[in-house]
């Protein structure tokens, strides 16, 4: 052509600038897409977390409901020992996954308050104290009674935080 020389000719420094920007613009969709998918494994922290916690609360419940059978004698000793026994080690485990899992999902606050009602549990349960005897459990039931009492208020206080946190973590997504 004969203007041909008039032609705009991309320079290689626009052209730098023009794959720098396409490709921010990649990075920020990547970084969103990231953002979402961290959000999401974060809120599934928190559902399990909240299923934990419920389980927990369920098992408390029951071993307080077996200690009140006992205090108003409509189930006898053995009984009650046998049940509250049989429920105890599913607590402890599902109190130390629950802490675990704070840990792994690095949700600090809540494994740091996870820990004392674990190590709790672990120090029982290394001194073989865990277990409810037969012989002495109306001896030892105003203590187990005032002990499961507060792991329930304990247990309450992290569901609300649990509840919170999900609903945060909602809402911030």
């Amino acid at each position: 052509m004969y203007y041909s020389f008039l032609r705009r000719t991309p320079s290689p420094i626009s052209y730098l600038i023009k794959t720098r920007y396409t490709e921010q613009g990649r990075g920020k969709q990547q970084s969103r897409e990231k953002g979402k998918k961290s959000a999401m494994a974060d809120l599934f922290a928190w559902l399990i977390s909240f299923f934990l916690a419920i389980a927990v609360i369920g098992i408390i419940l029951f071993e307080l409901m077996c200690l009140a059978d006992l205090e108003y004698d409509y189930i006898n000793p053995y009984d009650s020992a046998s049940r509250i026994n049989k429920a105890v080690l599913p607590e402890f485990v599902v109190q130390g996954v629950l802490c675990f899992l704070h840990l792994v999902t690095r949700h600090w606050v809540m494994f740091l308050l996870c820990v004392p009602c674990t190590y709790y549990n672990v120090t029982l349960y290394t001194r073989r104290r865990h277990l409810v005897d037969v012989t002495e459990i109306f001896n030892q039931l105003p203590w187990e009674k005032k002990v499961k009492l507060y792991k329930l208020g304990y247990l309450v206080i992290l569901l609300a935080l649990t509840i919170f946190w999900m609903i945060w973590t909602i809402v911030d997504e």
